[in-house]
């Protein structure tokens, strides 16, 4: 049989698949289904391809379990234990969990390269058919082709770098548990609720690690987690004897580690506001040092201040690297010191030009004078004296302008043609037959003509052909100068990988054209720049032997 080589982990019978019996195996790297009179698996689908799984509601009659895949398609199996409802449940479960604990382990971690690939060809047809015209036909590798595309991944990655999704502060309300009829809750977690879990309680994903698989299962400890006084510390106190109880230990360490860091901005040290008198005549204002008694209320608010501290601590860990004091805000924890000198210095321009910025309103500030725009003299002298009088300029007088007008007008009526070097009469009459339409320049030449006698299937192969080999030629002839051992060895892979293109595309593409007989060598251009690529290794080829001779 099929599954005797692998490792089966859970096998369930009697589970349905498109109204037919059979036996669900769970395996080390899928999972199958099999025919209860066959013995080869009619359904079988990887961990890695698997992208989420769904199960049918309790009050639905029907016991279900939908497997989802990466493209989009899905397989349901229906559990039919005879044993009744209960013992289907259990089935349904047990293929539930094991496959919660399987699917992160294979989860198919899809490159972000491939991904640009795929929409730069499909949003460009032209480049979608020149890659089918030079990688599917193995022209060319896909390294080669993509090589000069380089700079449109690093636009895209750039385009792509967006912001982490956050998480709903009432993501935990929506899990709403379902009665299980016996006083019980039942949670249906999904991999996005428990990866919420694990961005809000740092501390619960470390002790997943810790104890799952190795002291409890994947059920037990969220059972554990729902049941703890962690989940629920806003409620009742903590205990000692809660597995969770080390958790909220270390964020109230974190709370008070954060409490105890001085806030370096006094703009934001809200432990600096407080009520002071304005004058003499005033009475003195105490300070109010009253605490809230309510127990509820103050772990509520330390609740919300720690979430506020580890989203603040997410998006400082998010600051580039290279951000310095001068580019951004003082950060909460630092100790904002410098040392003497110039840094001193710098230091305090920047608090003082920030405290500037922050105070000045500039609806109440004077307006500052217009600067004028200054003067670009050449010649200052022109500019100091002023314009020239007309009387020392020189200028043509009415009866000067009449008397060159004359002699224009004679020059003109005198003129004779000297005709003795023209075109003859017979040569012109010559060439005017030859360029007019029908003659022996103009056949087949007029766009006209050309998209009567070219079908439009014979177009798009010439295009098609024509662009792929502009693509391998701009490759080709980006070798040269050949500074390089780099550029050496591409230019002699080019030159094979030219007259591949020239023996499997265009020879072929030629037979066909020969045989339709068009009067336009339509072909020829593509052949004289393969020629010429051809010449230029040639010739380039040539200099590299004799220098070595």
């Amino acid at each position: 049989m099929s599954k005797s080589s692998e490792e089966v982990l859970l096998v369930v019978k009697h589970v349905r698949h498109k109204k037919t019996e059979g036996t669900l195996y769970m395996m080390g790297e899928r999972m199958a289904w099999m025919l209860e009179s066959k013995n080869v698996f009619s359904v079988s689908h990887l961990y890695a391809d698997i992208k989420v799984q769904k199960i049918s509601p309790d009050t639905k009659d029907k016991v279900q379990l939908q497997v989802v895949m990466h493209d989009g398609s899905a397989s349901t199996f229906q559990f039919a234990n005879p044993k009744g409802r209960s013992a289907q449940q259990a089935d349904r479960d047990a293929i539930k969990e094991l496959l919660q604990q399987l699917l992160p382990q294979f989860k198919r971690k899809v490159s972000s390269e491939l991904e640009v690939k795929n929409r730069l060809l499909q949003e460009d047809p032209e480049l979608f058919q020149l890659y089918k015209d030079l990688v599917v036909s193995q022209v060319i590798t896909a390294e080669e082709f993509w090589a000069s595309r380089a700079h449109k991944f690093s636009n895209s990655n750039k385009n792509d770098n967006k912001q982490t999704t956050g998480v709903s502060p009432a993501f935990l309300a929506d899990i709403k548990p379902q009665t299980d009829g016996a006083n019980g809750l039942k949670y249906n977690l999904t991999a996005d609720i428990i990866e919420s879990i694990f961005k809000t309680y740092p501390m619960v994903k470390k002790k997943h690690a810790e104890c799952v698989p190795h002291t409890l299962s994947e059920s037990a400890f969220w059972t554990r987690f729902f049941q703890s006084h962690y989940f629920h510390r806003d409620r009742v106190n903590i205990s000692s004897k809660d597995i969770f109880s080390e958790c909220a230990k270390k964020d109230e360490e974190e709370i008070q580690q954060e409490i105890s860091q001085k806030v370096t901005n006094p703009l934001v040290d809200l432990t600096e506001i407080k009520d002071t008198a304005a004058d003499d005549d005033y009475r003195g204002i105490m300070d109010d040092n009253r605490t809230s008694t309510n127990i509820t209320n103050q772990s509520l608010i330390r609740r919300f201040n720690h979430h506020s501290t580890m989203v603040l601590r997410t998006c400082q860990n998010e600051l580039p690297a290279s951000s310095s004091f001068e580019s951004g805000p003082v950060e909460n924890g630092s100790s904002g010191k410098t040392e003497k000198g110039e840094g001193n210095s710098s230091g305090s321009k920047v608090s003082q030009a920030r405290l500037h910025a922050v105070m000045e309103i500039e609806d109440l500030s004077h307006e500052k004078p217009s600067v004028g725009v200054g003067l670009k003299l050449d010649q200052m002298e022109r500019y100091l004296q002023g314009p020239t009088p007309v009387s020392a300029s020189r200028y043509a007088s009415t009866a000067d302008v009449v008397a060159a007008w004359h002699t224009v007008s004679q020059q003109i009526q005198m003129w004779a043609p000297n005709s003795s070097q023209a075109l003859s009469s017979h040569q012109a009459l010559s060439v005017l037959g030859e360029l007019s339409p029908g003659g022996a320049l103009m056949q087949g030449t007029t766009q006209q003509q050309l998209h009567h006698m070219v079908s439009q299937d014979t177009q798009n192969e010439l295009k098609h052909n024509y662009n792929a080999l502009c693509e391998l030629l701009r490759h080709f002839w980006s070798c040269f100068p050949a500074t390089t051992k780099f550029l050496e060895d591409k230019a002699i892979k080019m030159r094979a990988t030219l007259e591949r293109f020239q023996t499997s595309k265009l020879f072929p593409l030629q037979d066909r054209l020969n045989q339709q007989h068009f009067s336009v060598d339509l072909a020829g251009h593509m052949d004289e720049m393969l020629q010429a690529a051809f010449n230029k290794f040639d010739t380039w080829q040539a200099r590299r032997m004799s220098r070595k001779t």
